[in-house]
Protein backbone atom coordinates (compact mmCIF):
# COMPACT_ATOMS: atom_id res chain seq x y z
CA UNK A 1 0.00 0.00 0.00
CA UNK A 2 1.30 3.44 -0.94
CA UNK A 3 2.40 5.83 1.79
CA UNK A 4 0.90 9.29 2.15
CA UNK A 5 1.28 12.10 4.64
CA UNK A 6 -1.37 14.21 6.32
CA UNK A 7 -1.35 16.93 8.95
CA UNK A 8 1.37 19.12 10.40
CA UNK A 9 3.36 16.31 12.02
CA UNK A 10 5.44 16.58 15.18
CA UNK A 11 8.82 18.29 15.49
CA UNK A 12 11.42 17.99 18.25
CA UNK A 13 14.66 19.87 18.85
CA UNK A 14 17.44 18.57 21.13
CA UNK A 15 20.50 20.67 21.85
CA UNK A 16 23.75 18.96 20.91
CA UNK A 17 26.12 21.59 22.30
CA UNK A 18 25.23 20.88 25.94
CA UNK A 19 25.42 17.73 28.06
CA UNK A 20 22.25 15.73 28.80
CA UNK A 21 19.99 18.24 27.05
CA UNK A 22 16.22 17.91 27.42
CA UNK A 23 14.38 17.38 24.10
CA UNK A 24 11.99 20.22 23.29
CA UNK A 25 8.79 19.68 21.34
CA UNK A 26 7.63 22.42 19.02
CA UNK A 27 4.24 22.85 20.72
CA UNK A 28 0.97 22.81 18.74
CA UNK A 29 2.78 22.81 15.40
CA UNK A 30 0.81 24.47 12.62
CA UNK A 31 3.08 23.61 9.71
CA UNK A 32 6.61 22.43 9.02
CA UNK A 33 8.62 22.74 5.82
CA UNK A 34 12.07 21.30 5.10
CA UNK A 35 13.74 22.39 1.86
CA UNK A 36 16.66 20.57 0.21
CA UNK A 37 18.29 22.83 -2.35
CA UNK A 38 21.39 22.87 -4.55
CA UNK A 39 22.90 25.42 -6.85
CA UNK A 40 23.49 24.18 -10.41
CA UNK A 41 26.47 24.87 -12.63
CA UNK A 42 25.90 24.74 -16.38
CA UNK A 43 28.59 24.02 -18.98
CA UNK A 44 27.90 25.75 -22.27
CA UNK A 45 29.55 25.46 -25.67
CA UNK A 46 28.58 27.46 -28.70
CA UNK A 47 25.00 26.14 -28.64
CA UNK A 48 21.97 27.37 -26.71
CA UNK A 49 21.57 24.52 -24.23
CA UNK A 50 24.16 23.25 -21.76
CA UNK A 51 26.41 20.30 -22.49
CA UNK A 52 26.42 19.22 -18.86
CA UNK A 53 24.93 20.25 -15.54
CA UNK A 54 26.51 19.61 -12.16
CA UNK A 55 25.39 20.25 -8.63
CA UNK A 56 27.18 22.94 -6.70
CA UNK A 57 26.77 23.90 -3.05
CA UNK A 58 23.83 22.43 -1.16
CA UNK A 59 21.56 23.86 1.50
CA UNK A 60 18.94 22.40 3.86
CA UNK A 61 16.60 24.92 5.43
CA UNK A 62 13.60 24.42 7.66
CA UNK A 63 10.70 26.44 8.97
CA UNK A 64 8.19 25.62 11.69
CA UNK A 65 5.17 27.52 12.98
CA UNK A 66 3.99 26.62 16.48
CA UNK A 67 1.11 27.98 18.52
CA UNK A 68 2.43 27.16 21.99
CA UNK A 69 4.64 29.96 23.36
CA UNK A 70 7.48 28.32 25.28
CA UNK A 71 10.47 29.95 26.94
CA UNK A 72 12.32 26.63 26.85
CA UNK A 73 11.80 26.37 23.08
CA UNK A 74 12.91 29.94 22.45
CA UNK A 75 16.00 29.54 24.62
CA UNK A 76 17.18 26.09 23.54
CA UNK A 77 16.47 26.49 19.85
CA UNK A 78 17.30 30.15 19.27
CA UNK A 79 18.82 32.31 22.01
CA UNK A 80 21.01 29.79 23.85
CA UNK A 81 21.18 31.83 27.04
CA UNK A 82 20.10 31.07 30.64
CA UNK A 83 16.51 30.80 31.82
CA UNK A 84 15.76 32.37 35.20
CA UNK A 85 12.70 31.87 37.39
CA UNK A 86 10.31 34.79 37.58
CA UNK A 87 8.29 36.81 35.11
CA UNK A 88 8.26 40.41 34.00
CA UNK A 89 4.58 41.28 33.64
CA UNK A 90 2.62 44.29 32.39
CA UNK A 91 -0.34 46.02 34.02
CA UNK A 92 -2.21 47.60 31.11
CA UNK A 93 -4.44 50.59 31.82
CA UNK A 94 -4.98 49.97 35.52
CA UNK A 95 -7.87 52.17 36.62
CA UNK A 96 -7.28 54.85 39.26
CA UNK A 97 -8.25 58.42 40.11
CA UNK A 98 -6.26 61.38 41.39
CA UNK A 99 -7.05 61.64 45.12
CA UNK A 100 -7.01 64.71 47.33
CA UNK A 101 -3.73 65.77 48.89
CA UNK A 102 -1.07 64.50 48.52
CA UNK A 103 -2.43 63.80 44.95
CA UNK A 104 -0.60 60.49 44.69
CA UNK A 105 -1.58 57.01 43.46
CA UNK A 106 0.18 53.85 44.57
CA UNK A 107 -0.35 51.20 41.88
CA UNK A 108 -1.52 47.71 42.80
CA UNK A 109 1.86 46.08 42.13
CA UNK A 110 3.99 48.86 43.59
CA UNK A 111 6.05 46.43 45.69
CA UNK A 112 7.50 44.84 42.53
CA UNK A 113 7.38 47.91 40.26
CA UNK A 114 9.84 47.83 37.33
CA UNK A 115 9.03 50.56 34.81
CA UNK A 116 6.46 53.21 33.93
CA UNK A 117 4.59 52.66 30.64
CA UNK A 118 2.48 55.81 30.63
CA UNK A 119 -0.69 57.38 32.08
CA UNK A 120 -3.81 58.40 30.18
CA UNK A 121 -6.90 60.45 31.01
CA UNK A 122 -9.64 57.79 31.12
CA UNK A 123 -12.31 60.23 29.94
CA UNK A 124 -10.49 61.53 26.87
CA UNK A 125 -7.92 58.79 26.19
CA UNK A 126 -5.24 61.46 25.91
CA UNK A 127 -1.85 60.75 27.51
CA UNK A 128 -0.53 62.79 30.40
CA UNK A 129 2.95 64.26 30.08
CA UNK A 130 5.62 62.72 32.28
CA UNK A 131 7.91 65.12 34.17
CA UNK A 132 10.71 64.59 36.67
CA UNK A 133 8.91 66.28 39.59
CA UNK A 134 6.28 68.86 40.60
CA UNK A 135 3.73 68.02 37.88
CA UNK A 136 1.39 70.73 36.57
CA UNK A 137 -2.10 70.17 35.14
CA UNK A 138 -2.04 67.29 32.63
CA UNK A 139 1.30 66.02 33.89
CA UNK A 140 2.56 63.29 36.22
CA UNK A 141 5.76 62.04 37.81
CA UNK A 142 6.61 58.61 39.17
CA UNK A 143 8.97 57.25 41.80
CA UNK A 144 10.56 54.21 40.12
CA UNK A 145 11.60 52.78 43.50
CA UNK A 146 8.17 52.83 45.12
CA UNK A 147 5.69 52.75 42.22
CA UNK A 148 3.99 55.92 43.47
CA UNK A 149 2.55 58.31 40.84
CA UNK A 150 2.18 62.03 41.62
CA UNK A 151 -0.24 64.46 39.95
CA UNK A 152 -1.20 68.13 40.02
CA UNK A 153 -3.67 69.40 42.61
CA UNK A 154 -5.78 70.84 39.78
CA UNK A 155 -6.29 67.28 38.42
CA UNK A 156 -7.93 65.99 41.62
CA UNK A 157 -10.70 63.54 40.73
CA UNK A 158 -9.40 62.85 37.21
CA UNK A 159 -10.00 59.21 36.17
CA UNK A 160 -6.74 57.58 35.11
CA UNK A 161 -5.48 54.58 33.15
CA UNK A 162 -1.98 53.65 34.32
CA UNK A 163 0.27 51.17 32.51
CA UNK A 164 3.48 49.83 34.01
CA UNK A 165 5.76 46.83 34.26
CA UNK A 166 6.25 44.74 37.39
CA UNK A 167 7.90 41.50 38.48
CA UNK A 168 6.25 38.23 39.52
CA UNK A 169 8.63 36.19 41.66
CA UNK A 170 8.58 32.39 41.60
CA UNK A 171 6.34 32.17 38.53
CA UNK A 172 7.13 32.04 34.84
CA UNK A 173 10.50 32.35 33.13
CA UNK A 174 12.74 35.17 31.98
CA UNK A 175 15.76 35.15 29.71
CA UNK A 176 18.14 38.04 29.23
CA UNK A 177 18.92 38.63 25.55
CA UNK A 178 22.58 39.62 25.63
CA UNK A 179 24.91 40.90 22.92
CA UNK A 180 26.96 37.75 22.39
CA UNK A 181 30.08 37.34 20.32
CA UNK A 182 29.69 36.51 16.64
CA UNK A 183 29.36 32.76 16.13
CA UNK A 184 27.63 32.10 19.46
CA UNK A 185 24.47 30.05 18.94
CA UNK A 186 22.69 26.97 20.26
CA UNK A 187 23.07 23.88 18.08
CA UNK A 188 20.37 21.21 18.00
CA UNK A 189 19.24 18.00 16.37
CA UNK A 190 15.84 18.21 14.65
CA UNK A 191 13.49 15.24 14.50
CA UNK A 192 10.32 15.40 12.40
CA UNK A 193 7.67 12.70 12.70
CA UNK A 194 4.46 12.22 10.73
CA UNK A 195 2.06 9.28 10.63
CA UNK A 196 -0.95 8.53 8.44
CA UNK A 197 -2.82 5.27 7.85
CA UNK A 198 -0.42 3.45 10.15
CA UNK A 199 2.69 4.47 8.19
CA UNK A 200 5.40 6.73 9.56
CA UNK A 201 7.73 9.26 8.02
CA UNK A 202 10.74 10.18 10.18
CA UNK A 203 13.29 12.81 9.25
CA UNK A 204 16.34 13.55 11.39
CA UNK A 205 18.76 16.43 10.85
CA UNK A 206 21.83 15.92 13.02
CA UNK A 207 23.08 19.50 13.33
CA UNK A 208 20.95 22.63 13.03
CA UNK A 209 21.12 26.30 13.96
CA UNK A 210 18.26 28.78 13.92
CA UNK A 211 18.37 31.76 11.60
CA UNK A 212 15.21 33.63 12.57
CA UNK A 213 12.54 33.75 15.27
CA UNK A 214 9.32 35.58 14.46
CA UNK A 215 6.60 36.58 16.92
CA UNK A 216 3.63 37.60 14.80
CA UNK A 217 0.43 38.81 16.46
CA UNK A 218 -2.76 39.64 14.59
CA UNK A 219 -6.15 41.13 15.47
CA UNK A 220 -8.71 38.38 16.13
CA UNK A 221 -6.20 35.58 15.67
CA UNK A 222 -3.67 33.55 17.63
CA UNK A 223 -0.02 34.51 17.94
CA UNK A 224 1.97 31.91 15.98
CA UNK A 225 5.74 32.01 16.64
CA UNK A 226 7.87 30.84 13.73
CA UNK A 227 11.42 29.47 13.85
CA UNK A 228 13.59 29.20 10.74
CA UNK A 229 16.68 27.01 10.82
CA UNK A 230 19.41 25.52 8.64
CA UNK A 231 21.10 22.12 8.81
CA UNK A 232 24.75 21.23 8.25
CA UNK A 233 26.98 18.17 8.48
CA UNK A 234 27.89 16.87 11.94
CA UNK A 235 31.39 15.91 13.09
CA UNK A 236 31.08 12.57 11.26
CA UNK A 237 30.15 14.30 8.00
CA UNK A 238 26.51 13.21 8.10
CA UNK A 239 23.47 15.45 7.65
CA UNK A 240 20.84 13.07 9.00
CA UNK A 241 18.41 10.47 7.71
CA UNK A 242 14.95 9.95 6.20
CA UNK A 243 13.06 6.82 7.23
CA UNK A 244 9.90 5.60 5.47
CA UNK A 245 7.42 2.75 5.87
CA UNK A 246 7.61 1.95 2.17
CA UNK A 247 9.45 -1.31 1.48
CA UNK A 248 12.10 -1.54 -1.22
Amino acid sequence: MAQYGFGSGVLFGTRTDTVNATPVQFGAVQDVSIDFQFSLKELHGQFQFPLAIARGAGKISGKAKMARISGRSFNDLFFGTTLASGQQATAFQEAAAVPAAPFQVTVANAASFIADLGVANAATGLPLLKVAAAPATGQYSVNADTGVYSFAAADTGMALLISYGYAIAGSGQTMVIGNQLLGAQPQFQANFYETFQGKQLNLQLNACVSTKLTLASKLEDFTIPEIDFMAFADAAGNLGSISLAEAS
